[in-house]
């Protein structure tokens, strides 16, 4: 487990480091606490580090997380590697993304012969409607033009309800988790079949749970997670799925 932590004492905004914990076990209580993970490099102009995500591509794992900057309309996504998971090592091509207002959650979906990158922004760097941007890559380094996925009638800068996206293939269906939507712990769930646009009308479900992710277990068992500010800590719950697909291809197959 990767995750937005801070060390004591903080300031609300001021996340400087990565929480790091392993389990022998998904549903382990607790999990055992490592050292941090990263912490923000000055040097490299990183005022936060926020939403950590990381998958694993030709024996390397790829970390990409926000890194924050000066002007919240330029916000930096970085990457970081590492073979271990216990050693990461700043790309020397960062910044990977620039854009506002605050961009940030990046999320990484592979579909087709490409990789795809969620993030939420404004339909304006400055502001405007809250979105999920996407930018698309061939190498998980360059990444192409900025392109939009959904677009909320919500308008505003930081903290709209687009929030975390997060994107799960069954079958022929992408489902996009995105929030805060009816309060700051509540995540709604879109279905369509183009990973690349979702429409309000595309609204199947709504789950209790504040930066929602999606992982199953080496049994096969799906789970949701929950967590953020004043929540207390890390929670996951069993995920049901009600569309008939169970035995479909998907994005999350059963781990190794």
């Amino acid at each position: 487990m990767f995750g937005i932590t801070h060390a004591e004492p903080a300031k609300p905004l001021d996340e400087k480091q990565f929480a790091h914990a392993t389990a022998s076990s998904l549903t382990q209580t607790p999990w055992q606490k490592l050292p941090f993970a990263l912490s923000a490099d000055a040097t490299r102009q990183e005022t936060i580090l926020w939403a950590p995500y990381v998958i694993f591509h030709h024996n390397t794992y790829y970390m990409f997380y926000v890194a924050g900057g000066s002007d919240n309309t330029k916000y930096k996504i970085h990457l970081a590697t590492s073979a271990d998971l216990k050693t990461w090592t700043r790309h020397p091509k960062n910044p990977m993304v620039v854009d506002g207002f605050d961009a940030r959650d990046p999320f990484i979906l592979r579909v087709g012969g490409r990789w795809i990158m969620y993030y939420t922004a404004n339909r304006a760097p400055a502001g405007g409607n809250h979105v999920v941007a996407y930018r698309t890559s061939k190498d998980l380094v360059n990444w192409g033009e900025r392109k939009i996925a959904f677009t909320d009638p919500t308008v505003g800068t930081f903290g709209g309800p687009t929030e975390s996206p997060f994107v799960v293939r069954r079958g022929d269906f992408y489902y996009l988790f995105i929030g805060p939507r009816g309060g700051y712990v509540g995540t709604d769930v879109f279905r369509s079949k183009d990973p690349l646009h979702w429409n309000l009308a595309d609204k199947v479900g709504h789950i209790n749970s504040h930066a929602a992710e999606v992982v199953r277990d080496v049994n096969g068992r799906w789970y949701v997670s929950h967590s953020g500010w004043g929540q207390g800590g890390l929670y996951l719950a069993p995920l049901m799925w009600n569309d008939g697909l169970d035995n479909a291809a998907t994005s999350l197959p059963i781990p190794k």
